[in-house]
């Protein structure tokens, strides 16, 4: 590919200004890209923020969508779980092109491109998103704990608040270091239910026509909630911030033909990496169908009780145990990506630059709260409701990240030779109605019931 140097191909005259230094300062082009090496090995050096981004997509809130989609609906609701999917692939690309083409993140855009009160209230929003997400995890952690060595759910809470002290160690270490926990505890929970979807021995037949979509969900005011809940569990607005900064670790040169290079093995790792979330919450899906869809259990919306059920209806105890492992696992995973993605966007928006640790123990703070009143008001039966409804306000604030991002991207003006082809501007356009109007759907229903 011949490098292509001339200013009509680089981004530069739509944006107000020129970047403001890179967020996650301290990694940014930290990772070395070897210069004549070939396909598989570039490929190597580029893989790794694909996968902090795929475990947003496969954290403790997944589990409760999947777990009530599963029981209530069968295997209906697998359809939304591809279509989502889908939809991830082709939005973290264009965070990718974002952030490899214009050389700054979604939060850096916006703050350059709208005024300072819609800046304002987009980072409100962002924040509002992220401890949403952070609930999920900080209870989802702590569900496990209680499951798998009793420890009582307010103090596995709080004891959360401590893992941000192993992000800032292994950060510290080298951004690599975060990528290979992160991928590491990826296998893990794909083992878990590897065994799971083996015990449970779902119906092949019916597993495949459940990726089909069905209109009724549509329709059955109850279902969309689910799966808006498993939008919102899928496609995770944060991410989009966080992509378009960490793909930035990498080495690259500030021209076009290495920037084109990057933007196009960046792709690829994240869309091999989003293919490990589509498994794993299908998994969960399919195991909650195969063990609880058609019996009086029907109503399982709650991960302890699908833990305790799990071991009598597939017959062994090896089945409760794995699952709370690879809830444990899921928890501790999307804890490193929440804290990275919440500096990113204070950064980003508003310029605030906080030592890391204050950083991330503010958005752990934040989640804790509420999730120590709802545990003390209503104990553990009312964890599995909250984690549901955080998925849901991350949905609803989904159009909020993903209208800038598709509106940047498709600017020749921003993008330059990195603009999005036609073809994927008209996907994502389309992605971002629909996902603008389920959100409308959804507020019309519940209003309306």
């Amino acid at each position: 590919m011949k490098a292509d140097t001339e200013s009509p191909e680089l981004p530069s005259g739509g944006w107000k200004s020129e970047p403001d230094a890179p967020s996650l300062r301290e990694v940014h082009g930290s990772i070395a890209v070897p210069l004549e090496a070939g396909f598989w090995r570039k490929l190597l050096a580029f893989a790794g923020p694909g996968y902090l981004v795929a475990v947003g997509y496969m954290d403790p809130g997944n589990w409760a969508t999947d777990l009530a989609g599963g029981a209530r609906y069968g295997y209906t609701l697998l359809s939304v779980i591809l279509i989502s999917n889908l939809m991830a692939i082709l939005l973290q690309a264009l965070a990718v092109r974002l952030g490899i083409g214009a050389g700054r993140d979604l939060a850096q855009a916006c703050r350059d491109s709208y005024s300072r009160p819609v800046t304002l209230l987009l980072w409100l929003l962002c924040e509002v998103a992220i401890a949403a997400c952070d609930l999920a995890e900080v209870i989802g952690a702590a569900i496990a704990l209680n499951l798998l060595v009793g420890l009582p759910l307010m103090w596995g809470v709080c004891i959360t608040a401590l893992d941000v002290m192993v992000v800032l160690y292994l950060q510290n270490r080298g951004f690599r270091y975060v990528e290979a926990l992160v991928v590491g505890l990826i296998v893990s929970i794909a083992g878990c239910f590897a065994i799971e979807i083996w015990l449970a021995r779902p119906d092949l037949t019916s597993v495949a026509t459940g990726f089909i979509p069905r209109s009724e969900i549509l329709v059955n005011a109850d279902m969309l909630y689910i799966a808006l809940g498993i939008l919102g569990a899928t496609v995770m607005p944060h991410n989009l911030y966080l992509h378009s900064s960490i793909v930035q670790t990498r080495k690259y040169f500030d021209t076009h033909e290495s920037k084109a290079e990057a933007i196009r093995f960046a792709t690829i790792d994240s869309s091999v990496a989003l293919m490990s979330a589509l498994f794993i919450n299908a998994a969960i899906l399919i195991v909650s169908a195969a063990a609880f869809h058609g019996t009086a259990h029907e109503s399982v919306a709650d991960i302890g009780d699908a833990y305790q059920l799990l071991s009598p209806l597939l017959g062994t105890s090896l089945a409760s145990v794995l699952f709370a492992l690879a809830l444990l696992f899921s928890g501790q995973n999307a804890t490193l990506t929440g804290t990275l993605a919440g500096q990113i966007v204070m950064e980003g928006f508003v310029n605030i630059r906080l030592r890391p640790w204050l950083r991330r123990l503010i958005t752990r703070l934040v989640a804790i709260i509420p999730a120590v009143i709802v545990i003390g008001m209503y104990g553990e039966r009312g964890t599995g409701a909250l984690l549901i409804l955080s998925q849901v306000i991350l949905s609803l604030q989904l159009p909020f990240a993903v209208f800038p991002l598709v509106s940047f991207t498709s600017s020749r003006g921003k993008m330059g030779a990195f603009v999005a082809p036609r073809w994927m501007q008209a996907l994502a356009w389309a992605v971002a109605v629909i996902i603008a109007a389920l959100n409308v759907w959804l507020l019309y229903q519940t209003l309306a019931g």
